[in-house]
């Protein structure tokens, strides 16, 4: 039986969860395409993280806890999935489109000659092709796209495919693989990490609450040292307005280009063609006229609310629900009826 390998991606020990709905994936695909589902984890603990993967359906797993593979590093991780590819010829090679997914497999498949599809929504095995579909055009169109030949690689949009329910009975049969570059080999060396704290990840997020130019329209008076006093009355916006509703419902705080731009959030919350492609249960887009740019990075949202006193804003051509008023008028009412409704 042929194999979909599944790169689970991994940091100081621990899976990201989004490597689960990468498993769930290869699930959906394997019966169609003959395969089991083998999980490639490498790296710090990656033993264990490979009995966790076999609770979310993969059937066998290639382990490597070289040294060299602690932390990610493009050159030991790509040539070590490269050989396997080469050796193995899996079915399909397959990950979610993080930053570290897309560097990994595009370098890999490069090394393999093979084909590669990203941000794919859908796929389905037919004989020897692959069949995904993915968005183009800023997401205004969907594109059907097939791959032929040995091993093609395919990356995942992040949230447009469930994991499958986890299982704390499920067992695999792991496999030691070794590493292919030695130390001495590698050019790239990690020194440290600096994580982010008390933020939520907008790629992993269900629910984002987003601010957009509107955001300067924050009737609150600036104090006398504000300096610019757009640019506060906006900050103060996201900070007593956006993040009260977000922290109610669990969710991330978002941004349109506009609102970066303008100095009003740093650029890690951006949405959009030029910042992060999004697809939440739920995205809330507040003052945001809904330029092509940032629906491109949100349009596949499951249900998208937009609040904005601009009746024609395009936002709402997209939105299943909308409000016309001042998002200053409406969100803390919103923020106030839920904290009711859900005992916060």
């Amino acid at each position: 039986m042929s194999a979909i390998f599944v790169w689970i991606e991994s940091h100081e020990g621990a899976a990201l969860p989004t490597s689960w709905e990468a498993l769930g994936a290869g699930l959906r695909l394997a019966p169609a395409a003959g395969s089991e589902v083998v999980a490639c984890v490498f790296g710090a603990n990656a033993g264990e993280i490979a009995q966790e993967a076999a609770g979310y359906g993969a059937t066998s797993a290639l382990i490597c806890e070289d040294e060299t593979l602690t932390d990610f590093r493009l050159e030991p991780y790509a040539a070590l999935l490269s050989q396997l590819v080469q050796e193995r010829q899996p079915r399909a090679v397959m990950a979610v489109a993080s930053s570290r997914g897309r560097e990994l497999l595009a370098a890999s498949a490069a090394d393999c000659g093979s084909g590669l599809f990203t941000e794919v929504l859908e796929l389905a095995a037919d004989g020897d092709d692959l069949h995904v579909i993915r968005p183009v055009y800023a997401g205004k169109l969907w594109m059907e796209g097939k791959l032929s030949g040995p091993s093609p690689f395919v990356l995942l949009r992040g949230r447009s495919f469930p994991a499958q329910p986890f299982d704390s009975s499920a067992s695999l049969t792991a496999e030691r693989v070794e590493a292919v570059l030695d130390e001495a080999e590698i050019a790239t060396k990690v020194e440290s990490f600096t994580a982010a704290q008390g933020r939520i990840n907008l790629g992993d997020a269900a629910i984002i609450v987003s601010g957009g130019r509107g955001m300067a329209n924050n009737p609150e008076a600036a104090p006398a040292d504000a300096g610019d006093e757009t640019i506060w009355k906006a900050q103060h916006g996201f900070e007593h307005t956006i993040r009260p509703l977000a922290k109610v419902l669990g969710a991330a705080v978002g941004a349109s280009r506009a609102a970066v731009d303008a100095g009003y959030i740093p650029y890690a919350h951006q949405v959009g063609q030029t910042g992060r492609v999004v697809s939440p249960d739920l995205y809330i887009a507040c003052g945001i006229s809904g330029a092509i740019q940032h629906q491109a990075g949100m349009r596949s949202s499951k249900i998208i609310v937009a609040i904005n006193k601009d009746a024609e804003a395009p936002i709402f051509k997209l939105a299943k629900y909308g409000i016309v008023g001042d998002l200053y008028e409406v969100l803390p009412v919103v923020t106030e009826t839920l904290k009711q409704k859900l005992g916060k």
